[in-house]
């Protein structure tokens, strides 16, 4: 473990982010220093490769002893943006141990992942129980354009038997889980048009309405009173197994006293199992220097979380469809379809699955994972389904409540990583015991 963490650091150090505006060199060295790792952890065939301008991916192989199956090892080197500097307590990009917890950008969100991947390979050093190829995606955080097309490309080389995504978490520190559901996405620009050029707010306000106001009442007609999603035609699906206190819930988003949660059913249900919108920014004159005139034209960023067993194309046209006929005052309402992605329902019985439950209470000291599902969107996952669909998809992570993936201080616990790197390795063996290859 000391070696694996120097080299998680190592990766750390490197600011690989494939948004635009950044610079690429950074996500180069990323898949270089990826590279360099599953070389020196024993794989005779590692590559970097791409599809179009897609930023670089790394596939590592080594073939399967005789009769043994094959498992895809999945994470993603590429970081988040560090976003306000101001609110981290150390560099994004330079390590620091605090109370056992690792910190800085990609520590949890994805490197922890390359390397728990690596870890595995050297506990077993040239005496792999299993084949392996390991795939580390080079531009997750930005929507994975490329990922289609490297897929479809070296689909012959990615073929497996089972599947690894290191990319999600577990429910608690000392409580290890398989993620077993995920929602899909749905982001949306909605632009409002109700005056072809500014007017005075003297002397035309009052019969004429501002684009901002019109944007505040369309966004307003997404929720009910009572803070459920008000969109027609969205799937809603069950309850889940696992209560979610709301003490826990409300530390772990960080809510201030007093501020109330929204919607109706159980805290686990709506953040697993339920769609939400969410509006994440809005073009809009800034308040200083904005001037005595109504504003004609608006725009929101709308994001819409949408539930196991929806589908991102049905929930695009349903939320279209409500935005365009609840445009109050006959405003003009566009809306363009910014990104979006499958969610995913596993049902995690099988002999893989099996394997990877026993493997997980061995490195928990006894303790059995839970199932568990996740608000977010790794819409890949779906893809993976579909090309692949004799596989049997494990999603498991290092990340717990405290990680803070995407937000500053994202960091890692150290001893929680330690059992993630364990369990890998033991999931490998129990796999080769259990699994038979394809």
């Amino acid at each position: 473990m000391p070696g694996v963490r120097a080299d998680l650091e190592r990766l750390v150090r490197i600011p690989g982010i494939a948004f635009a505006g950044y610079d690429f060199s950074h996500v180069e060295r990323s898949a270089e220093a990826v590279a360099d790792l599953l070389r020196g952890a024993g794989l005779p065939d590692v590559r970097v490769v791409r599809a179009g301008n897609g930023q670089p991916a790394v596939i590592g192989r080594r073939p399967a002893p005789p009769g043994a199956p094959t498992v895809l090892l999945y994470a993603h080197h590429d970081v988040q943006p560090p976003g306000d500097l101001g609110q981290w307590l150390s560099e994004p990009f330079e390590p620091v141990e605090r109370n056992g917890r690792l910190y800085g950008r990609g520590t949890a969100d994805d490197k922890a992942g390359v390397m728990a991947h690596v870890a595995a390979l050297r506990a077993f050093g040239d005496d792999l129980p299993v084949g392996v190829v390991v795939f580390v995606e080079g531009e997750e955080e930005f929507g994975s354009e490329s990922l289609g097309e490297l897929l479809e490309t070296y689909r012959d080389d990615l073929a497996s038997d089972v599947i690894v995504i290191a990319d999600s978490g577990n429910w608690d520190v000392g409580q290890p889980a398989l993620t077993v559901g995920l929602r899909g996405m749905v982001n949306v620009f909605v632009d409002v048009k109700v005056l072809d050029h500014a007017v005075h707010s003297g002397m035309f306000g009052g019969p004429v309405p501002d684009a901002l106001t019109v944007l505040s009442r369309l966004v307003a007609t997404l929720h009910d009173d009572s803070g459920d999603v008000a969109v027609a035609g969205l799937h809603k699906g069950e309850g889940a197994a696992l209560d979610y206190p709301a003490d826990r819930f409300r530390h772990e988003a960080g809510m201030l006293d007093g501020v109330e949660t929204i919607g109706t059913g159980g805290l686990a249900e709506m953040a697993w199992t339920r769609p939400a919108i969410s509006v994440l920014g809005i073009d809009a004159p800034p308040t200083a220097g904005a001037p005595n005139a109504l504003v004609p034209a608006a725009r929101a960023k709308i994001s819409l979380r949408i539930a196991p067993g929806d589908t991102a194309e049905s929930a695009h046209q349903a939320l279209r469809t409500h935005l365009e006929t609840h445009a109050p005052w006959g405003a003009r309402v566009t809306v363009t379809l910014e990104a979006s992605g499958d969610p995913f329902r596993i049902d995690a019985t099988g002999p893989a699955y099996d394997a990877a439950r026993a493997a997980f209470a061995e490195a928990w000291d006894g303790t059995a994972p839970v199932d568990i599902g996740v608000g977010g969107s790794i819409p890949f996952i779906a893809t993976f389904q579909e090309m692949f669909p004799k596989a049997s998809v494990l999603v498991t992570g290092v990340e717990d409540p405290d990680a803070r993936a995407h937000g500053p201080n994202e960091s890692l616990h150290l001893g929680e990583f330690a059992k993630v790197c364990l369990a890998e390795a033991l999931l490998l063996r129990n796999v080769a015991k259990q699994v038979q290859a394809g």
